[in-house]
């Protein structure tokens, strides 16, 4: 039974962290790279740190999540991020709009609260 739990973490790992990293993070990553710091300000920081600090977070912790290296330490950035999203970027948006950030919420939240699994280079 607990061989099943570590599969189900490892998938829920690789696919809510790979999802964010490659299709989120990474886009985000380029336009830094590239000079383009044009980017909301939720919470009134600036453009600059906004793009950086969701950068750390969608693509570096993502792909921390992804490999299990500091998982649960790499899930609070990613649960912060996707609670900004939903609450504060989308907030006049209809629900529909919050749903992709309450999903990645609560798979990291998921991921957060199980550990990584055995499947992970934390249990190595």
């Amino acid at each position: 039974m607990k061989t099943y739990q570590d599969i189900g973490l490892l998938i829920l790992r690789v696919y809510a962290g790979g999802l964010m990293a490659f299709s989120h993070g990474f886009p985000k990553l380029s336009k830094l790279f590239s000079g383009d710091f044009g980017f909301a300000n939720p919470l009134g920081i600036g453009e600059v740190p906004s793009l950086i600090l969701t950068v750390f977070a969608e693509f570096f912790c993502a792909v921390l999540v992804v490999i299990g290296f500091r998982s649960r330490l790499a899930t609070i950035p990613l649960m912060i991020t996707m609670f900004v999203a939903a609450f504060i970027v989308h907030a006049d948006d209809p629900f529909s709009k919050k749903e992709f950030g309450l999903l990645y919420f609560f798979a990291y939240l998921m991921i957060f609260l199980m550990g990584p699994g055995k499947f992970a280079i934390d249990k190595k």
